[in-house]
């Protein structure tokens, strides 16, 4: 019988790098992002925003990242048979809105990014952007 399991998490230093090119990208963008970073079990590992972003896009931001952690999927690519239940069934922790990405290197799951303050197409740009820089695979597509 096993006894336990490792599970690779993303560093603080790349997670903190995340955030920092999630507002650069954000002000590329014309847009004032806030970005979170979750470990594959959903811990905060770091969190930043732009001065002067729209305060619920902390909140948003959270859901977007522990959802593409969770469902190891892009947060917009959520089976939307399932996406309200999911939303209600998790107490609202699980989120359909575009923006949230999968951190993956070299095959392996490392965190989930959530990009907010933008419209959500903008969010996900951002974030797959955020994931060439870091040298991160691509976000999946539907």
């Amino acid at each position: 019988m096993t006894t336990h399991i490792h599970v690779p998490t993303i560093t603080y230093a790349t997670a903190a790098q995340a955030v920092s090119l999630t507002i650069e990208e954000g002000e590329k963008a014309g847009v004032k992002a806030c970005a979170t970073v979750v470990d594959p079990a959903l811990g905060l590992v770091a969190y930043g925003r732009a001065d002067g972003m729209t305060p619920h896009s902390v909140e948003t931001s959270r859901r977007k990242a522990g959802t593409a952690a969770s469902t190891r999927r892009p947060s917009a690519l959520m089976n939307p048979d399932l996406a309200q239940k999911l939303e209600h069934g998790t107490g609202g922790l699980l989120t359909s809105i575009a923006g949230g990405v999968p951190i993956v290197f070299d095959g392996v799951l490392v965190g989930g990014l959530g990009v907010a303050g933008g419209k959500p197409d903008d969010d996900a740009r951002i974030a797959a952007a955020v994931l060439d820089r870091l040298g991160a695979e691509p976000p999946a597509s539907a």
